[in-house]
């Protein structure tokens, strides 16, 4: 049998002390909050999967451009 690695092993830790079921239709939910409303983060991550190719496909090739150099350059400056 193979030895689990760090994330399933941190998720069999949460389980245990939780007593919550963290795996669902076959996908590992982390939740290390109990306070969020699970219908606000499905509306908000269904909102960030729609909003990100539209601002895509709303910007200049300059624009995506310039925010990835400056990405790039705050990436860098942490090391």
């Amino acid at each position: 049998m193979a030895k689990p690695d760090t994330f399933q092993t941190a998720r069999n830790i949460i389980q245990h002390v939780t007593g919550e079921d963290l795996s669902r239709d076959g996908h590992q939910i982390f939740k290390l909050s109990r306070g969020k409303d699970p219908n606000a983060v499905a509306l908000g991550r269904k909102g960030g999967l729609v909003g990100g190719p539209a601002r895509a496909v709303s910007t200049t090739p300059e624009e995506r451009k310039e925010w990835g150099k400056l990405g790039a350059e705050k990436r860098w400056a942490k090391k």
